[in-house]
C-alpha cells in the first residue's frame, strides 16, 4: 500500500506546478461558492460567512499587487534562510561532521532513534527551530551511524511536528492555544479562566508515547522498508564513523568552548528579572518575549561562531573567503526550495482571503454537532475533524483561533470542560502535520531527502511519514480517551467536566 501511495504521489507535478494547480483551484472555487449563500456564522466576526470571489477585478489586482509582499514576508522563508546561513558555516568548516563524530561514539546505535525523536519533541520550545536544524540533522546522524538517512528524516520529522503537541518542555504554544480556548469559553460563561498549563501533564506523557511509537515505527517499518532505496545524492560532506584527527580533536573542542560560553552568557542576560530577553511581565516564553522571537537569530549565532572559530582552528579556514563560502553553498542548496516557497505563499494568501478553509471547518463543526454524540464520541469527533482540517489550514494558532470559539462553548453545554476540548484539538492537529504537503515547511523536508536520494518527491514523503501519522492518531485518540476515562488530571488547575 505504501508502495503504491508512493508511486502515485511522485507521478504528481512538481510541488511548485502542485501549488499553480492548487492556486487556480482555489480561484476556481472562490468564484462558484460566491453565488452560493451560506447559513453559517463566522465566529471571528459575528458575520453571516461568505465566500470570496478571487476573479473579481478587484481581487486579482488586489493579488497582483501584494504578490512580492506575500512571499517576502512568508515566515518560513526567513526562518529557515537565516538558520542555514549559520548552519552552513557550521557544516562548510566541518564542524558538525565532527561534532557528530564525536557523539556518535559516545552513543549506543540502538538508541539513536529514540534520541532524534525526543530532541525534535523538545525542539517546540524554540518555535520553528526542529524544521532548520533537528530534521536536517536527522538524516546525518543515521547516515554517519551507517543507517539510511531518509530514516533519520522520518524520526526527526515525526518528533518536530507529528509530536508536536508532545511535550515535556513548556512552550509558547501552551499560553497561545490556552488564550485562545479562555476567549471560546468565556462566549458563555464569563468568569472561565484557565491556566496556561491546562494541558501539561497530558503533552508530557504523551511525549513518551511518542518517542515509544516513533521508535518502533522507524526501526520495524519505515527503516526497513527503504531497505533497498539507494543513495544516489550529494554525500561528499557528510560525516563517515572515523575516529577524529588531532587536528579535528582541536578545532571541535575550541568551537564547543565557544558555544558554552555564549549559551552562558545567554543564561546569564537571561535570569534577571528585569533582563530585555523577557516580556513586560517578565515572561520568557510567551510569544511577546524578546528571546522568543531571537531564537533563529541565536540558532544562526550558536552555529555561525563556532563554525568559524572550529575553521581557524582546526587549519580548514584560511581567510574569510572561506566562511562566506559556506554561507554561499547553504544558499544554492535552498533554491530549488525558494521557488517552491513562492507559490506556496501565494496559495496560502489566496486560501486565507477566499474563506474556503474557514467554510471547511464550519460545517465539519455544524456537521459533528448533529450527530449529537456521547462524550467520548464527541471528543473522537473533535480529532478526526481537526485532523482533517489540518491538512488544508496548517497554522495551529490560526484553525484552534477558528474552531475554539465553536468547539469550546458547544462542548461546555454537553458538560465537557474547554481543557480537554483543547487536547482533542491538539491531537488531531499534530497527527496529520507530517502527511500534508499543503504544510510550509513539507517540501523543505523534500529537499532534505533530496540531498540523499535525488528523485525523492511528495510520494516519497507521504508514503514514508503515514505509518506515523495514523499511528500516532489511532494510538493517541486512545490514550486521551484512557486518560479521560481513568480521571488524570491533564494540566495544572485543569477539568474533564464542565461547570
Amino acid at each position: 500500500m505504501l508502495a503504491a501511495i508512493e508511486r502515485i504521489g511522485n507521478r504528481l507535478p512538481d510541488p511548485a506546478v502542485l501549488f499553480i494547480a492548487l492556486l487556480f483551484i482555489v480561484w476556481l472555487l472562490s468564484w462558484l461558492l460566491s453565488y452560493i449563500s451560506f447559513e453559517t456564522i463566522d465566529p471571528r466576526s459575528g458575520q453571516t460567512l461568505v465566500v470570496n470571489n478571487l476573479l473579481s477585478g478587484s481581487s486579482l489586482t488586489q493579488f497582483l499587487s501584494v504578490m512580492v509582499t506575500n512571499f517576502a514576508h512568508f515566515h518560513p522563508v526567513g526562518v529557515v534562510l537565516v538558520a542555514m546561513l549559520g548552519i552552513g558555516v557550521a557544516e562548510h568548516s566541518g564542524f558538525i561532521n565532527s561534532a557528530l563524530r564525536a557523539l556518535l561514539g559516545v552513543t549506543a546505535k540502538c538508541l539513536l532513534t529514540p534520541m532524534v525523536i525526543l530532541v525534535g519533541i523538545v525542539s517546540h520550545s524554540a518555535v520553528d527551530a526542529g524544521y532548520v536544524l533537528v530534521i536536517p540533522l536527522g538524516g546525518i546522524i543515521f547516515y554517519a551511524a551507517g543507517r539510511h538517512p531518509l530514516a533519520g528524516i522520518a524520526a526527526a520529522f515525526a518528533g518536530v511536528s507529528g509530536g508536536f503537541s508532545a511535550n515535556f518542555v513548556p512552550s509558547s504554544l501552551d499560553p497561545l492555544l490556552q488564550g485562545l480556548s479562555q476567549a471560546g469559553a468565556q462566549i458563555i460563561d464569563s468568569s472561565v479562566v484557565l491556566n496556561p498549563l491546562n494541558n501539561y501533564f497530558f503533552t508530557t506523557a504523551s511525549s513518551l508515547l511518542i518517542v515509544g511509537l516513533g521508535w518502533f515505527i522507524t526501526d520495524r517499518i519505515v527503516e526497513p522498508r527503504l531497505s533497498g532505496t539507494k543513495l544516489d545524492g550529494d554525500l561528499e560532506d557528510l560525516p563517515q564513523m572515523e575516529p577524529l584527527e588531532p587536528h579535528e580533536k582541536k578545532g571541535l573542542n575550541a568551537a564547543l568552548i565557544a558555544m558554552v560560553i555564549g549559551l552562558v552568557l545567554l543564561v546569564v542576560t537571561a535570569w534577571p528579572s528585569d533582563s530585555p530577553w523577557r516580556d513586560s511581565n517578565g515572561g520568557l516564553t510567551t510569544g511577546a518575549a524578546p528571546m522568543m522571537g531571537s531564537i533563529v537569530s541565536l540558532i544562526f549565532l550558536l552555529f555561525l561562531l563556532p563554525g568559524i572559530i572550529y575553521g581557524y582552528v582546526s587549519g580548514k579556514f584560511t581567510s574569510s573567503k572561506d566562511f562566506i563560502e559556506g554561507m554561499t553553498r547553504a544558499m544554492n542548496s535552498m533554491a530549488y526550495y525558494l521557488v517552491i516557497m513562492f507559490f506556496i505563499a501565494q496559495f496560502v494568501y489566496a486560501f486565507g482571503q477566499s474563506n474556503l478553509g474557514v467554510l471547511l471547518a464550519l460545517k465539519g463543526a455544524e456537521a459533528l454537532k448533529a450527530m449529537a454524540m456521547p462524550a467520548a464520541g464527541t471528543v473522537v469527533g473533535i480529532v478526526l475533524l481537526t485532523a482533517v482540517v489540518n491538512i488544508f489550514v496548517g497554522s495551529a494558532s490560526g484553525k484552534w483561533g477558528l474552531l475554539a470559539p465553536i468547539f469550546v462553548p458547544m462542548l461546555m453545554q454537553l458538560g465537557i470542560s474547554p481543557d480537554l476540548t483543547q487536547a482533542a484539538y491538539r491531537v488531531g492537529d499534530s497527527s496529520t502535520n507530517i502527511i500534508t504537503p499543503l504544510m510550509p515547511y513539507f517540501p523543505l523536508v523534500v529537499v532534505y531527502c533530496q540531498r540523499y536520494v535525488r528523485n525523492t518527491g511528495i510520494g516519497t514523503v507521504t508514503a514514508m511519514m503515514l505509518p506515523f501519522s495514523m499511528s500516532f492518531l489511532a494510538a493517541w485518540t486512545v490514550f486521551l480517551l484512557a486518560y479521560y476515562m481513568l480521571g488524570i488530571p491533564l494540566g495544572i488547575q485543569s477539568s474533564y467536566t464542565y461547570p
